[in-house]
């Protein structure tokens, strides 16, 4: 889908990103990783020829970004940003429609468009259609800038530092609705942030920059567990690694199926990290087991915590 060959970027006669050769395969969530002026979001803004990148080769599709129009490659590519940039004047659905109304995509078409990614970010579009950005929340506005960018279904979506500014809880809430819209859709996604756990939690596949090269690149899992040096074993959290792990696997692929357990039942989608917290504030050592819609599944056992690497 996306490759980088040997790709150089140079501002005032300093490296930026230095002979970087990337891989990112389609459908793949992808993050960019890394200490400030690792060179990730030079690399996510050349991606779409925000920045022009000095030397090597940069391909989208099999082919050269460059024999793109700008514009068009644009097109192709969603893109989210932190400061979200809604136009103050406009309305939401205006705001969301942008790009289809410069595809001059049909009226009915646009209003069917905006409405499915309004309900998609659980913005319900009766009440938010008609409002204007200072009348929304910041998680509200983001969800506004996460739906524009996706509005004409691009073939991939660059989302450079999207959650920074939020609240922890919202902040949350909306890399669940990152992930959730790619498992539905398969989108390639490229996204750039600085939060670890943000990382681990959203990506198939993890990049790490130093300097403007590439120090490791891997599953969450083999970052965590297999540090190709010293430097990726600090960055990740060489006394907390074993906490984050538990964020890796949920705990639908611990429970013993068929038990019973007393008390209020967690989720089967929730994530160990998040049961092994509930163990402690229940002083219990035994988690009942629902799926979504409530159904029992089965058991959790605290001591099942400990080999997060077994098969379930």
């Amino acid at each position: 889908m996306i490759n980088f060959s040997g790709v150089s970027k140079h501002f005032a006669g300093k490296a930026v990103v230095e002979e970087l050769d990337l891989h990112i395969a389609k459908g793949e969530f992808t993050v960019l990783i890394g200490t400030s002026g690792s060179g990730k979001s030079t690399t996510l803004k050349m991606i779409n020829r925000l920045v022009e990148h000095d030397r090597g080769q940069i391909t989208f599709a099999d082919e050269p970004i460059e024999k793109f129009r700008a514009q068009d490659l644009r097109r192709r590519m969603g893109y989210a940003i932190q400061s979200i940039g809604l136009f103050p004047h406009w309305t939401v659905e205006q705001n969301i429609a942008t790009v289809p109304q410069l595809l001059k995509w049909p009226k009915a078409k646009i209003r069917d468009r905006v409405t499915e990614l309004m309900t998609l970010l659980h913005l319900d579009p009766a009440q938010f259609r008609g409002r204007y950005p200072h009348q929304l929340s910041g998680g509200q506005q983001q969800r506004v800038g996460v739906a524009r960018a996706l509005a004409s279904d691009p073939e991939v979506l660059l989302m450079d530092e999207p959650f920074g500014a939020l609240d922890p809880v919202t902040r949350a809430t909306l890399q669940h609705e990152i992930a959730r819209i790619h498992q539905l859709s398969d989108r390639t996604i490229v996204l750039v942030t600085h939060d670890i756990d943000e990382a681990l939690t959203l990506a198939d596949r993890i990049v790490l920059l130093s300097e403007g090269k590439i120090v490791q690149q891997g599953t969450p899992l083999e970052l965590l567990t297999q540090p190709a040096t010293p430097f990726v074993a600090d960055f990740f959290g060489r006394s907390d690694s074993g906490i984050k792990l538990l964020a890796l696997t949920r705990v639908g692929e611990r429970l013993r199926a068929g038990e019973q357990a007393e008390g209020e039942p967690v989720t089967a989608s929730m994530t160990l990290r998040e049961a092994l917290s509930e163990f402690v504030a229940r002083h219990t050592e035994q988690l009942p087991v629902c799926d979504e819609g409530g159904k029992p599944l089965g058991v959790l056992h605290f001591s099942d915590l400990i080999d997060v690497g077994a098969k379930p």
